[in-house]
């Protein structure tokens, strides 16, 4: 299988992409080296391998989750440069 620049085009208007003629031959190369790649990896007997569910063997060490000290909600907003009686008031962002 390989590519060729229609579906290269193709495949840059789904993702959104604008590139140049030279940009457009060199990820053309690209492409299909990944594609070569992929084929080449179909070839790898791999009938007796398990599949891997993470990469290492190790294992999390967990913990118990514990209630700590609570703050306050007037002690949260004891130190807020701007505030009303219930939240902190910032910039308006959207317009």
């Amino acid at each position: 299988m390989s590519i060729n620049k229609e579906t290269l085009k193709k495949i840059a208007h789904l993702a959104r992409l604008e590139f140049d003629e030279k940009s457009e031959e060199k990820m053309l190369k690209d492409m299909n080296n990944m594609l070569s790649f992929v084929e080449k990896l179909q070839e790898v007997d791999t009938e007796n391998v398990e599949p891997l569910q993470s990469m290492t063997m190790e294992v999390n060490q967990f913990r118990a989750d514990k209630v700590g000290g609570q703050m306050s909600h007037e002690a949260g907003l004891k130190n807020a440069p701007k505030r009303d009686a219930d939240y902190f008031k910032v910039p308006k962002v959207i317009k």
